[in-house]
């Protein structure tokens, strides 16, 4: 590694730029307070000021200035979309404009804003409600309904998934679901322009979605629909885990794929329709009117899909091919991803952490390295189109799953093995039969006529599911594993940057942090306790190495969870008991390198404090002696708690490990 490789792919530098983007971002996220929005613009202006120094005169600011630049966007990201958070449980009448609708299985989820309760002095931006029939509302419609709402959930474990921070990056400050039906009211007041639009294009999506589900019912309709709109509440669990144990997740995320079968066949289409016109292909730039239909085309299938950050990445990639066409200009792969990346991260910092951003960029990140490595390589025997459509077919599901392989070790604990075998059968079926029936379908909606296209993109549909069954069902489809700590990612992540964005050899020490952060991962010690917080759901970890719930959990939600961070694909019946573990109407008690006591009652609470080394309670009482203690205040404050044991007992809080930032609540009263 030296001065002479650095100087030598100076050509590369400017893709960094994106990574210290994310890496500004990411910074803001790991504080464990809140910073001022002050110090947010702050940071803005000197990176601007930075950056300009950059262009004109030194390049070494640039990675300062994008550094910056993250950090200070994305608390101004954060001023813009704060909102109360709803800190109790409470059952209120309000009234709200819906902003969005996600049909569901059963009823439909909606999500209002200008909401007014006269239980809420404050009331959150937005609250997303779950109702159990739709009706036929309408986005821009006012509902009155009775509901129970509480907390954004935390999470689960320290660590754990975050979807308080996910809800509240929405402006969405309450969950829950209502009580009997909603009703249609007159509007309290008129919305403003930004309101108009968002409900006009949210309004085409649900009417395409519903449209959709007409003709499709059921979980094939919910997954034409994540096709077409990017609407995924109607799959069915058996659907979409058969999908993504065989590797065909990525069909149901508008990314990529879908991007460059839409925009590349409305180029290949439109350009060979102009073709054969003698008068306009002689005498016209037809291939740039190709280009211009192709990024129209994208332009359009980028809104009805909602613009999620994997369709957003695409659409730039596109965008990148498409006006490169126009202006003759050859096409830069790699620098249209870090472009995707810089506007992505702009307009969204908060996309730095979560798992379809990372996913979506790390996968796509390994494959344009691939193929420029490939594009330099010296070439042998021409080979036939089948082979190289396979051979496509093969590397691109090779490289994707390889590179995607640690975000989802991280984030879902679970690994896909035959992911180039289902991708291997499926996407002839996906590339030829089912998203051409898509884009046919959504090209005659507005002349009512696409049901015969929908039922032959049924039948794809079918067809592919039932691929993803039988990949899904062979045996070792899935491995599973217990969740890696944040720096093993943030080791692995920073090797594979590395690996791809360097092109001379030196870029083979980035196999020494990617080695690193897999032996971190590999060594990361587990929790031997696991207190929910409700203070009754507790798990202890047996001699056996799984964790064991002393009595049938309350607290579900954290329970799966908690053993699917752990790599354990039991039930949670089946994890339920402990060799050794005696319980009784007062609480349980564990013997073994000490005594572990949770306690249901203060008078149990009160004799557990005098004999056991950690006590955990329901109960609120007072206890001295032991070195851990948590009864039923603590564990609501702390919003759970994880403990390890060796060499002496000690806990941690999610509460203290999400740190004092606007998506948490005081919840000690």
């Amino acid at each position: 590694m030296t001065l002479g490789n650095f100087v030598a792919e100076q050509d590369r530098w400017p893709l960094w730029l994106a990574v210290a983007l994310g890496a500004g971002a990411a910074g803001y996220f790991t504080l464990p307070v809140e910073p001022s929005l002050p110090l947010g613009w702050a940071a803005v202006v000197l990176g601007l000021g930075a950056a300009v120094i950059t262009i004109k005169w030194h390049w070494r600011l640039g990675l300062v200035a994008a550094l910056l630049l993250g950090f200070g966007l994305a608390k101004l990201r954060e001023a813009a979309v704060t909102t109360p958070v709803l800190d109790h449980a409470l059952v209120t009448h309000l009234t709200g404009r819906i902003a969005s609708l996600e049909p569901r299985e059963q009823g439909v989820r909606v999500v209002l804003d200008d909401i007014r309760s006269g239980a809420l002095p404050q009331p959150p931006r937005r609250v997303r409600v779950a109702l159990r029939s739709g009706g036929d509302f309408r986005p821009g419609e006012w509902l009155s309904l009775t509901a129970r709402l509480d907390t954004p959930p935390p999470p689960s474990e320290p660590g754990a998934n975050d979807l308080g921070r996910s809800l509240f990056f929405q402006s969405i400050g309450a969950v829950g679901f209502a009580y009997g039906k909603a009703r249609v009211i007159v509007p309290a007041c008129d919305p403003d322009w930004r309101q108009r639009i968002g409900a006009t294009v949210e309004e085409l999506r649900l009417g395409m979605t519903r449209r959709i589900q007409t003709v499709l019912p059921g979980s094939t309709g919910g997954i034409a629909s994540a096709l077409i709109t990017g609407e995924r509440g109607g799959i069915s669990d058996e659907d979409e885990e058969a999908l993504r144990d065989a590797g065909l997740a990525h069909v149901l995320a508008i990314a990529g794929l879908h991007m460059a079968l839409v925009g590349g066949g409305i180029f290949w289409l439109l350009r060979a329709v102009l073709a054969a016109i003698p008068a306009l292909a002689l005498n016209y730039p037809i291939k740039k009117w190709a280009a211009a239909g192709a990024l129209a085309a994208g332009s359009f299938y980028l809104v009805a899909s909602g613009a999620s950050p994997s369709s957003v990445r695409a659409f730039v990639m596109l965008a990148c091919v498409m006006v490169a066409v126009l202006l003759d200009r050859p096409a830069l792969s790699m620098r249209s991803l870090a472009l995707a990346a810089a506007i992505l991260l702009v307009l969204r910092p908060e996309a730095i952490a979560e798992p379809g951003f990372q996913m979506s960029f790390a996968a796509v990140a390994g494959l344009v390295a691939v193929a420029e490595w490939e594009m330099r390589r010296e070439r042998s025997t021409p080979r036939g189109a089948v082979y190289r459509y396979a051979h496509g077919i093969v590397m691109t599901s090779l490289v994707g799953s390889l590179a995607t392989l640690p975000y989802a070790m991280f984030h879902f604990d679970r690994a896909t093995h035959y992911a180039v075998l289902g991708n291997l059968i499926a996407m002839p079926v996906m590339g030829f039969w089912v998203m051409p029936a898509a884009a046919l379908s959504v090209a005659l909606m507005p002349l009512g006529l696409e049901s015969g296209p929908l039922h032959l993109l049924g039948q794809g549909i079918a067809v592919m599911v039932a691929m993803g069954r039988w990949v899904s069902g062979l045996p070792g489809a899935v491995s599973t594993a217990p969740a890696m700590p944040l720096s093993a990612l943030i080791l692995i992540s920073l090797g594979g940057l590395w690996l791809a964005i360097w092109q001379m050899r030196w870029r083979w020490w980035g196999l020494v942090p990617f080695a690193a952060g897999a032996v971190l991962a590999w060594l990361a010690p587990l929790p031997d306790m696991l207190v929910a917080g409700d203070g009754a759901t507790v798990a202890l970890r047996g001699a056996d190495g799984k964790l064991h719930f002393l009595r049938k959990p309350r607290d579900k939600y954290a329970a799966r969870d908690w053993l699917r961070r752990d790599g354990d694909v039991r039930d949670i019946e089946d994890a339920v008991g402990l060799p050794g573990l005696k319980c009784d109407g007062l609480g349980c008690v564990a013997k073994g390198r000490m005594v572990i006591a949770a306690s249901l009652r203060p008078e149990a609470f009160l004799e557990d404090c005098i004999r056991a080394g950690v006590v955990v309670s329901a109960a609120t009482a007072d206890c001295q002696g032991p070195a851990v203690v948590i009864d039923g205040a603590a564990a609501r404050s702390g919003e759970g708690w994880a403990i390890r044991l060796a060499p002496t007992p000690s806990a941690v809080s999610v509460r203290s490990y999400r740190g004092t930032r606007p998506w948490t609540v005081n919840t000690a009263e």
